[in-house]
């Protein structure tokens, strides 16, 4: 059973922005409930005070609902809620007339008047920094703020109140409400500026994954378009003499053999190109690529000298390792070691952000591609935990010894 640490390693980046953000603002309704109410209760006494609690916190209450559903609004899940919205403000006013209300009831006591005050202030602010996190037009934003602080203002003018007192209460509401409004519209715009990256980079590999088919259609049509053009009129040419009994016809079918042939050699020449893969430019592309992704990589060792077949199937194996890094973890560092030692050139790549659920299947279908397109190499893969949260891919290539022809061996890859 996965704990609160692999429930959170299991989440991606922009789900764990958007999980803070929503817990922030339910801090907000802890705050005013819990704090906030219970620092009301101990000024007010038990009677005044448990009447302005209850308030407290089914305003909290109130604010923590709207603000959940403010932020589905926000990613799409839902509609706009405007009639939750309008209770909120409701109940915002309903709250703040209460408190004054009881500190009218009793004006001798200190206390009382000191706690309906924070109370009158304190539901003000939350609920117009709540309310702003359902509104996306700005100028809607600052109208909620500057109407809630005025009103605050104006509703003390009936009561006697001294205008400094009512001055300070409206720059109060002001500012309070202000930075909770600001914070909203931040938060708001932060957490759609996270998804919007993601599905970008998504789009980007897409992209990338589409060209490559490009590039490999191309050079196919480039190789196979004239040759199979040739055969097809050879063939036609042999069939028409065949068919009027001419000796030619034999030369023509000798010379579509021939095509056939050379095609075959020029499409395995173009898939060997397309299967290789240079270990420098690997590295090198994705140290860029993990980057990019905000991932610290780090690359270690050179692949000067090392035989072509050897950096092609270590190219491949540091592709599928950048490309389990992106997919299958949220890592914040990266580390990519290559060196040669007794013979071997042994590749490392080790990552950290491994999620707990998917530690048994990182390997997956990416080593068996590898095992597919590496089978003729003598080599061993070996991939796993490596640590709390770690993950290595480890990749060992003989040499051949010195002197002698640099044939292509084999691998055999072990998850």
């Amino acid at each position: 059973m996965r704990g609160p640490v692999g429930w959170w390693r299991g989440k991606s980046t922009p789900a764990k922005v958007e999980t803070y953000t929503r817990w922030s603002f339910h801090s907000f309704a802890v705050v005013e409930g819990g704090v906030f109410g219970l620092s009301v209760l101990r000024q007010a006494g038990p009677w005044p005070g448990t009447w302005l609690l209850l308030m407290v916190c089914g305003h909290a209450l109130t604010c923590a609902v709207t603000a959940a559903r403010a932020l589905d609004w926000t990613r799409g899940r839902r509609p706009q809620p405007v009639r939750l919205l309008w209770t909120l403000a409701g109940a915002t006013a309903v709250v703040a007339v209460a408190a004054v209300g009881i500190a009218e009831r009793d004006p001798g006591n200190d206390g009382v008047v000191t706690a309906a005050g924070m109370v009158f202030g304190g539901v003000l602010i939350f609920g117009a920094g709540t309310i702003a996190l359902g509104v996306r037009d700005r100028r809607r934003v600052v109208a909620i703020v500057v109407g809630f602080a005025v009103g605050a203002g104006l509703y003390a003018f009936p009561l006697a109140v001294p205008g400094l007192t009512a001055l300070s209460t409206t720059v109060m509401v002001l500012s309070g409400a202000g930075f909770l409004a600001f914070t909203s519209v931040f938060s708001v715009w932060l957490l759609n500026a996270v998804y919007e990256l993601d599905e970008a980079r998504e789009t980007r590999t897409r992209l990338a994954v589409a060209e490559e088919r490009l590039r490999f259609g191309r050079d196919l049509h480039d190789v196979m378009g004239r040759n199979l053009a040739v055969i097809a009129l050879k063939a036609e040419l042999a069939v028409q003499l065949g068919r009027r009994g001419r000796p030619e016809a034999v030369e023509q079918m000798i010379e579509v053999q021939r095509l056939a042939q050379e095609s075959q050699r020029e499409l395995r020449a173009v898939v060997r190109g397309y299967r290789e893969a240079d270990l420098a430019a690997e590295l090198a592309g994705a140290q860029g690529v993990l980057a990019a992704a905000g991932i610290d990589c780090a690359v270690t060792g050179s692949p000067a000298g090392l035989p072509a077949p050897v950096q092609s199937a270590l190219g491949w194996v540091v592709r599928e390792a950048a490309t389990n890094v992106l997919r299958h973890g949220d890592a914040r560092r990266c580390a990519v070691s290559l060196r040669v030692a007794d013979g071997r050139a042994e590749l490392s790549v080790e990552n950290d952000g491994v999620r707990e659920a998917s530690d048994g299947d990182r390997p997956g279908s990416g080593l068996a591609g590898l095992r597919e397109r590496l089978s003729e190499l003598d080599g061993t893969l070996r991939a796993g935990p490596a640590g709390r949260g770690r993950f290595r891919l480890t990749a060992e290539v003989p040499l051949p010894p010195a002197g002698t022809a640099a044939t292509r061996p084999t691998i055999e890859v072990t998850a």
